[in-house]
């Protein structure tokens, strides 16, 4: 059970520096704990926070850095104390790896939350002070409580992108309470916005696509859009003026946070999940006009992500991907960045 130091080695992804090319790499892994769980790492998803991170956007980036967030893969090992896992299990790991399990937030299952602050799957320092490598690999090593079932009704490559898109855009559609009754609108219909129409059509909601162009139309209503507008014409936010009691911005550029402001009801929240390097910038006259309110969310907790892989497994929804081998990573950094993917990369890894 990885006890001994070859077996803790897995081949890998790496980037050494900012805004270089992967190179492929061995990384070892940590001795299996007694509450740790050993996967074998099957597909893992492209987010565009890798590429903020690898690329340093944010100023935070520690290299040698191994991303990936959105993982599934196989159990091949347990350690003695874990119950909820078993060899053979289909299994996925998130954003998150560790925290402290005692906080109000971490109690009550928010462990983004931490007051001591969540362990990040990649690019963060563990409580030992080892640095976290993520899931452009072929195996990791995992506490147990940050692990989640797969459900039979998700393929481990579907499923994949549902580890950081699916529960950015699940959490905050639960947490404002979308359902029937409530106009929702969806900003951009990419890797986050396409999963996001998805889970708001079957909370019952009446959802609108708001893309640049029309050239997704015909995908966003497939896929349970009831409306969509182009915000490239002006027409658009006078017509929409006022509709919406809730917006979710998926995008990961600056918007002009006034103009969508204004196509909220009263008490209306625009939510964003998208992340830009740059700040936005907004009136708050914008707001007083409707008693509106500007909100962002995070990623949800363990159990939320177990809830809402149940509800997408459940409602035989998925989202779009296109699989690439592990030689393809930096071409698909650079189509994400010029928009040129339907919807989600997901790397096969065990093309490394």
């Amino acid at each position: 059970m990885c006890n001994n130091h070859a077996n803790n080695l897995t081949r890998a992804l790496s980037v050494p520096s900012a805004k270089t090319a992967f190179e492929q790499t061995t990384i070892e892994r940590r001795e299996l704990k007694p509450e740790d769980v050993l996967i074998d790492i099957k597909y893992c998803g492209i987010c565009h926070s890798d590429i903020h991170l690898a690329h340093n956007d944010f100023g935070s980036g520690i290299y040698p850095m191994v991303p990936g967030h959105e993982i599934t893969g196989v159990v091949t090992a347990v350690g003695t104390n874990v119950t909820k896992f078993a060899v053979g299990d289909r299994v996925g790991v998130g954003c998150f790896v560790d925290s402290c399990g005692e906080c109000k937030y971490c109690v009550r299952g928010e462990e983004q939350f931490c007051t001591k602050g969540v362990v990040i799957v990649f690019n963060s320092l563990d409580y030992d002070g080892q640095m976290t490598y993520g899931g452009y690999s072929q195996k990791i090593v995992v506490k147990d409580n940050f692990v989640v079932h797969i459900p039979d009704g998700l393929e481990l490559d579907v499923a994949s992108p549902l580890l950081c898109a699916g529960i950015t855009t699940y959490s905050p559609l639960k947490h404002w309470n979308i359902g029937p009754g409530k106009k929702v609108a969806i900003v951009g219909m990419g890797g986050l916005g396409h999963i996001a129409v998805q889970f708001a059509h079957a909370l019952g909601a009446e959802v609108t696509v708001l893309s640049q162009t029309m050239n997704k139309k015909d995908e966003a209503l497939k896929l349970g859009a009831d409306d969509f507008f182009a915000t490239n014409d002006p027409a658009t936010f006078n017509e929409l003026a006022g509709r919406f009691d809730f917006i979710l911005n998926s995008v990961s550029a600056n918007i002009d946070v006034d103009a969508y402001l204004s196509l909220l009801d009263v008490d209306g929240t625009l939510v964003n999940v998208g992340l830009s390097n740059q700040p936005d910038q907004y009136n708050v006259f914008s707001l007083f006009a409707g008693r509106r309110s500007i909100a962002a969310s995070n990623v949800g907790g363990i159990p939320e992500t177990q809830e809402m892989l149940d509800f997408f497994a459940q409602h035989g929804i998925a989202p779009m991907i296109e699989v690439i081998r592990a030689d393809q990573v930096d071409e698909a950094y650079e189509r994400i960045l010029r928009n040129d993917v339907r919807y989600r990369f997901v790397i096969d890894m065990s093309t490394l």
